[in-house]
């Protein structure tokens, strides 16, 4: 199921882009919490502790626990949006969305493939994942740390589709059940030379006779 990490904060007071300027000038980044049933809390995050939690955990599907200095309790939230630098990937503002027990929520998860294909192993295909992060939804404690797909039986022209897959009871996928996951088949360099060598086998008759005449 779906980790949870902790990360303290603390209430700042304004908000524009002069507040923001000045935080990052300390060390500090703005975010914001909200969630149903709640007003907007504003607050901050210690620059250099919430770029390294970033860097180390998957963030659309990491339960966030935000210790919010003078507040009773935590906040169990997702990370809804970050914003970076352009030039120099460093983080802006980070939007938090609280979550409650019991409540689903929306969120992408990974989807990693586990195993070498037959048809890549022995048949000299490629697999190709279309599918890198699947949305799904659920109530916060199914959320999975991804969803592993097994491919080793995958042989050339093979496809798996969403609807191939065993998700957890209470996990609903919100994408088709005939959206493809994944798929082997041949480069298509080895394609395109077998279409040429098939042309050259069977040229086609230019010029014979069909009439018997010679003639139009």
């Amino acid at each position: 199921m779906s980790t949870t990490v902790t990360l303290k904060a603390e209430k700042r007071e304004g908000t524009g882009k002069g507040v923001a300027r000045q935080l990052r000038l300390n060390g500090r980044i703005p975010a914001v919490v909200y969630g149903r049933e709640m007003d907007a809390i504003h607050i901050s995050l210690n620059t250099r502790e919430a770029e390294y939690l970033f860097h180390s955990i998957s963030v659309d599907n990491t339960i966030v626990e935000l210790a919010v200095e003078g507040t009773k309790e935590s906040f169990q939230t997702l990370v809804r949006e970050i914003q970076t630098h352009p030039a120099k990937a460093s983080l802006l503002h980070v939007d938090f969305i609280r979550i409650q027990k019991g409540v689903a929520v929306e969120m992408d998860v990974p989807v990693h493939l586990v195993g070498t294909p037959i048809g890549v192993r022995i048949g000299g295909g490629i697999i190709e994942q279309v599918i890198h992060d699947l949305p799904i939804r659920c109530i916060p404690s199914m959320i999975p740390d991804s969803i592993e797909v097994d491919v080793t039986g995958l042989d050339l022209n093979d496809v798996i589709h969403v609807a191939d897959i065993v998700f957890s009871e209470g996990v609903e996928v919100m994408v088709p059940q005939d959206t493809t996951i994944c798929s082997v088949s041949l480069p298509r360099a080895e394609v395109a030379a077998g279409a040429e060598d098939h042309e050259a086998k069977d040229p086609e008759l230019v010029g014979k006779d069909t009439d018997g005449d010679g003639e139009d």
